[in-house]
Parts: structure tokens; sequence; C-alpha cells
């Protein structure tokens, strides 16, 4: 049962007529005092809640509404209905315990997904879920790209399986190197746009003077470099999934244009005045702390509302240490498989060596370790002196006396010399190997005066 809250009888027809064709069960009531006393009685699924009444435009009387209705059923999710203007209102009624918000107009087809999604997220309390382990949830998901059966990793794909089937908004928040893309790949190949696209786009390499052309796309004249009509990343993601990494890098009046786009999924190309509407779902990450942002003023709340319906949290890597044998071995393997190294073993007590470490750049900083070990080592067998002295040689290249300064210079010049000749033609597959930017793997090249043509 949906409840529909709004004084206006032709908002409550419409949205009757719309939510019963799409199979609910409605009812429809003009106000706070009538709601209150069906509300007593009745527990409905999900309540559609205007902010406005034919008392007052502040929206006061909604929220007020929206306090007693959560005392009488604090679990049913309360989606509330709201002008553009009034989004700030919208962000109270969130901080008061609603799910979403719509404004209006709407658009038919987002209201019934928003409704959908929501419903389908309710945890069910008349079943009990059994524990699932990592090869249970493999039989019914797709998980292969990600290594782990730690309770801290499985607790993650078990809510990836959950969120999944549904089109929430999703944001993936936690420390660098964590795997936020591999979850939100995942998220969209167990999703029912599998089949349909899966863009990526990192906002925080992109400026703000490119913004609009990049997601929303350009007709040809738009600006003096526009030639071609050109697409924008939101219209190449239609159907699938748009998958925006470093959101917390977005800078403020961009934020307000990826809002509008999120609001209702319709966007205008530079130099076009005609709006184009898509269906994409949105997963965002961040390895910033947004709430202490929306605190200094730096990154919008109705904008984290709109990207936060479902969160999720990865464990840092020193939080889930039983997956870093399985990771560093897969990660061996892959080498192996690409022809870069010989076949290849980490000896246990490597394993032992490699899980007592912090590894502060998490599995990104143990994958660029095990393969930059593997390369140049060259040992069928690796031990735990063959990570030590490349930990230490990448981590801190000039430490050492000024005795050692040389023997410190020439061990990394042969370590460059030996990436390249692996993987040639690609600087930057060498850098990632060597841990280090491209610019850092630059300033080394002149510095040891390697030849570096390539440039990709």
């Amino acid at each position: 049962m949906i409840l529909i809250i709004d004084d206006d009888v032709a908002i409550r027809t419409s949205l009757t007529l719309l939510l019963t064709r799409a199979g609910y069960e409605v009812a429809a009531l003009p106000g706070p005092n009538e709601a209150l006393t069906w509300v007593r009685h009745t527990r409905p699924d999900l309540i559609l809640l205007d902010m406005n009444f034919s008392l007052g435009i502040t929206g006061r009387e909604g929220l007020e509404l929206l306090s007693r209705l959560k005392i009488f059923h604090p679990d049913v999710p309360v989606i509330l209905i709201t002008a553009w203007g009034s989004i700030q209102l919208a962000v109270e009624g969130m901080r008061g315990g609603a799910v979403n918000f719509i404004t209006k107009p709407w658009n038919n087809r987002q209201l019934i997904d928003v409704i959908t999604t929501t419903l389908q997220l309710i945890p069910r309390t008349d079943i009990t879920e059994p524990a699932r382990d990592r090869e249970d949830l493999d039989k019914s998901n797709q998980f292969g790209m990600i290594i782990g059966s730690s309770p801290a990793i499985l607790n993650v794909l078990k809510m990836v399986a959950r969120v999944a089937p549904t089109n929430a908004s999703v944001l993936i928040t936690g420390e660098s190197g964590t795997g936020k893309e591999l979850i939100a790949h995942a998220i969209h190949v167990n999703s029912r746009r599998a089949m349909y696209p899966f863009v990526k786009v990192n906002l925080g390499g992109m400026s703000q003077s490119l913004f609009e052309s990049e997601m929303f796309g350009h007709r040809k004249g738009a600006f003096t470099d526009a030639i071609t009509d050109r697409k924008g990343r939101f219209e190449l993601a239609d159907k699938g999934t748009i998958f925006l990494d470093e959101i917390g890098d977005l800078d403020p009046s961009s934020q307000v244009k990826l809002l509008r786009v999120l609001q209702d999924q319709t966007f205008e190309p530079l130099g076009d005045s005609r709006s184009r509407t898509v269906d994409v779902r949105v997963i965002c990450a961040t390895n910033r702390n947004l709430k202490e942002m929306i605190e200094r003023g730096q990154f919008r709340e109705d904008l984290y509302y709109r990207i936060n319906l479902i969160g999720i949290l990865l464990p840092p890597l020193r939080e889930r240490r039983t997956d870093i044998g399985m990771l560093a071995t897969g990660f061996i393997d892959s080498l192996v498989q690409s022809g870069a190294v010989k076949p290849t073993v980490i000896s246990r007590e490597a394993i032992e060596w490699l899980s007592r470490q912090n590894l502060y750049g998490n599995v990104r900083e143990l994958r660029n370790l095990v393969e930059r070990t593997a390369i140049l080592t060259g040992d069928s067998t690796l031990v735990p002196a063959h990570f030590e002295a490349n930990a230490e040689v990448a981590g801190n290249p000039d430490a050492g006396t000024p005795a050692t300064l040389q023997s410190l210079d020439e061990a990394e010049r042969r370590m460059i010399l030996k990436v390249i000749g692996t993987y040639p033609n690609n600087l930057a597959r060498v850098a990632r190997t060597l841990g280090i930017s491209r610019g850092a793997l630059y300033r080394r090249l002149e510095k040891y005066n390697i030849p570096h043509e390539s440039k990709n």
C-alpha cells in the first residue's frame, strides 16, 4: 500500500492513476489531519508526502507531518514531493528521516523507478537470510574480479548482491587503493543493465571549463574547438551505468549542473536548445569525507543525498589481512598469464611478511609491490628478502648515508630499465608497476638519461 498525502486533488488523482496502473494499491489523502488519523490504524509500505499544504508555502507543515508520521511508523520509507526551488526544504526532510525526494514536475518513469527501488531496499523482517560465504555468493553473482573471503570483504559483497538488481544510486567510499572502481563495476555487471554501457568518468581530472562538454556533449560550433557534434558521457551511458569517480573533487558550479541532470535525467548539450532524456544508473566514489566537506561549505548537501541512497564503505587492506596472500598470488598469476614473468610462487614466509605490513596504499600498493618484485627478481620463488628490498628502494629511493646513495641510484636505474624492458612503449604501465606517478617517472628518466620516446 502506497499512501499519497497532497492537498492538490489533481496531483492526488494523477498519482493514484499512475501508481494503480503500475500495479500498486494506493490510498490518497488531502492533508495532515486525515493522514494522522489514517496511519493510527493502517501501516503503508511507502508514503509520498507533499511538503506544502494549503495553510502555507514554507514547508514547515510538511516537516512537522513527517516527524509525526515517523512516530507511528519509523521504518516506513517516505519520499518527499517538492518544487525545484524548495530543494533546501527537501534536504531538511532528508535529515528528518525521509529516504528520497522528487521535484515537480516529475517524470513518470523516473518516479515509478524511485518507488520500485525504495520498496526493493526495504529489509525483509519475515525471513532470516542464512550466512553466506564466498562460494555461495559466487554461485549467484559475478564477482570474479574481486579477490578475498575475509568477513570485511564478504560484507561488502553481500551489500553489492542486494543493491545490484535495483536502480538505487550508490556512493562508494574508502581510502585510496581499496578497489572502488571494481565494486562499481561489480554492481553494474550484476544488474539488469549489464548488457548496456558502463561509462567511467574521473571527475578529479576534469576542469570546470570542460565539465559541461564532457558530461553533456556539444553541437558543432558551440565553441571554438567544437568542429563536430559530440555525445557526452551521460548520453553514452544511456540505459547503462555511469561511474563518477572522485566526486568529492567536483567544483561548486559543476555540482549544481550535475544535480540538475540527476534530478530528472534530462540535459541540454552545449549549443543545443533541445533537452535530451537518458536512463542511467549513477554510482559515485570518493576517498574524501563528504559530510565534513558539507560542513565546510565545499559540497552541496542536496547533491549528497541525491547520490547516496545506498552507501558502501570499503575496508582498508589492514582490516582484511587474511586476504593479502590470496591477492598477492592472484597478481602473480596475472603476470604469468600475460607472459611478463616465468612461473613464480610466493613462499609462505613471504606471504606472512606481506600480511604484517600496513600497506597504507591498500590493494593498489600491494599490487605494485608484488608486480615490481616479481619482475625485478626473476626468481621462481619469492621470499621475504625480495619484497623487503623492493619495498625499501621504491618507498624511499634516496634514503641512506652519502656512501650508499650511488648504489641506491644504480639500483633504481636498473629497476626502471628492467620494467621498461618488460613493458616497452607503455610508460603508463611502467610507472604503475614502479608505484610512482608518470611525472615522477619522467623525472627519473631525465635523471638517468634513459631514452623515452613513448609518452602514452
